[in-house]
């Protein structure tokens, strides 16, 4: 479990990083680019990749679609929060969670025990119930939170694939993902130079290398985690959910000052009770 509370810390700060981006009107798609940038700098020199083992054998069917929706869902998120809020776009991303566990049973053939099905009946009612939040926004465009949640599904459904994949190590998978992330983003950069007139700024290079640092670290362990639980990526998917929402309320309260309602505090307690019923029937099947 301890690649899961990493990675959950690690996803944790970069939502903080980005909350108090918000306030210093940063260029995203250069936050993000320079994000890539760090990121290929760490598992260049930390991992030292093989990539004299990269050739047309590699599962490009999986890093090309990666590639392209990491960045680009960051974008899309970005402009759901713009357009439709917080709240609602953060419950999309986070009811994305059931998108890879419909994919567990229909493509990975895990089974099921009672703790888990029950884990994951708690698990919706939980996520809808912390997010349940009154909201000014009257803005009626579901398409951004509605991409948002999709893509995120998709997101983690790939990553478990890659998690599997033995014809590369993981570490040269993660590479290979964040390079063609970076052209991707870089496309984006240069046109709004080019069309917008939009500046490099300090600051979105300071910002992108920090989220570059955390984001790396999350994917990282989150990796790790599907290696250690290969037979039930379930577990990973709901674990990582719930514990993001959790630790990320707790922060919120204490370091921004939100406020939370009862039916706040309930989906809460929901949500522990989940993760102790994933984590037992983890258990029982080691």
């Amino acid at each position: 479990m301890l690649f899961l509370i990493l990675s959950i810390l690690c996803s944790v700060t970069v939502g903080v990083i980005f909350k108090v981006g918000c306030k210093k009107n940063l260029i995203i798609s250069q936050v993000v680019a320079w994000n890539y940038v760090m990121a290929i700098v760490l598992c260049f020199f930390f991992f030292q990749p093989e990539l004299s083992a990269i050739d047309h054998t590699a599962p490009w069917e999986i890093y090309i679609p990666l590639g392209i929706l990491l960045p680009v869902i960051f974008l899309v998120l970005a402009a759901s929060i713009k357009h439709m809020g917080i709240v609602k776009t953060d419950a999309a991303q986070r009811l994305s969670l059931f998108i890879p566990i419909v994919a567990a049973w229909l493509l990975f053939d895990e089974e099921f025990n009672s703790y888990k099905l029950v884990a994951f009946l708690i698990a919706l009612p939980a996520l809808l119930l912390i997010l349940s939040k009154k909201t000014d926004n009257k803005n009626s465009n579901w398409i951004y939170p509605a991409v948002v949640l999709v893509g995120f599904g998709a997101i983690d459904i790939l990553f478990k694939q890659i998690a599997l994949a033995t014809s590369l190590p993981f570490t040269t998978s993660l590479l290979i993902t964040f390079v063609i992330s970076l052209l991707v983003i870089l496309t984006f950069v240069i046109y709004e130079i080019i069309v917008k007139k939009t500046k490099i700024q300090l600051q979105n290079l300071l910002f992108g290398l920090l989220v570059g640092l955390f984001n790396f670290g999350n994917i990282l362990f989150y990796l790790k985690a599907h290696q250690a639980f290969a037979k039930n990526p379930s577990t990973v998917f709901a674990a990582m959910n719930m514990g993001v929402i959790i630790i990320g309320s707790i922060v919120g309260v204490l370091a921004f000052k939100e406020k939370l309602n009862t039916k706040n505090y309930i989906g809460l307690a929901f949500a522990l009770l989940a993760i102790v019923l994933i984590t037992y029937s983890q258990m029982m099947l080691t």
